[in-house]
């Protein structure tokens, strides 16, 4: 019986790891600040990295030196501290995407944000259910993703869907369900 409930409970955090997404912290271990000048910008990271819904990104900074704005592309092109959507500095900050599109965040600094503390995350739309609906519109000054650094405009290409159309973590999910139950019938 002991056998079964560690069975049971190793299964349900198997479940829960897979279903969760991925945390992505941004700096890695230089964490929120300004970056180098030779170093890739904050930008340049998040086109080489796929994001979906359930992500997040963390930000590890000092809350008494910097902060994050959640902002839309108008400020973030201007690195306008005063105007933003959310504001976190805490400085061990956790956003999660709960939609698909553009997600622009900047330093609460407007000096640290001018030498480029920014970033731009495009978070990939659902594809696992042909039937749902579409993300929520953007505002019309988020509807485009603003130039990256230097000004040279380059569109992130988008990865086609799988050939049959599934989604990569549901297909996790099934596979993890399927195991779990392969497992039971075993102890049974």
């Amino acid at each position: 019986m002991a056998n079964y409930l560690c069975l049971i409970l190793l299964s349900f955090f198997m479940l829960i790891s897979i279903a969760a997404g991925t945390h992505f912290k941004v700096g890695g271990s230089n964490g929120w600040s300004v970056p180098d000048t030779n170093a890739m910008s904050y930008s340049q990271w998040a086109e080489k990295n796929r994001f979906k819904i359930g992500d997040s990104l963390l930000f590890v900074y000092l809350p008494d030196e910097d902060s994050v704005l959640l902002v839309d592309a108008d400020a973030y092109n201007r690195c306008n501290t005063s105007s933003f959507v959310d504001f976190f500095n805490d400085g061990n900050t956790v956003f999660t995407f709960t939609r698909s599109g553009h997600f622009y965040f900047i330093s609460g600094k407007k000096d640290n944000c001018e030498k480029n503390e920014k970033i731009v995350v495009v978070v990939m739309a659902d594809r696992s259910n042909s039937s749902s609906l579409a993300p929520s519109p953007l505002p019309a000054s988020a509807s485009s993703p603003p130039p990256p650094y230097g000004g040279m405009v380059e569109e992130p290409t988008a990865q086609p869907p799988p050939p049959n159309g599934a989604s990569s973590r549901v297909v996790d999910i099934v596979s993890a369900i399927g195991a779990v139950l392969g497992a039971l019938s075993y102890v049974f």
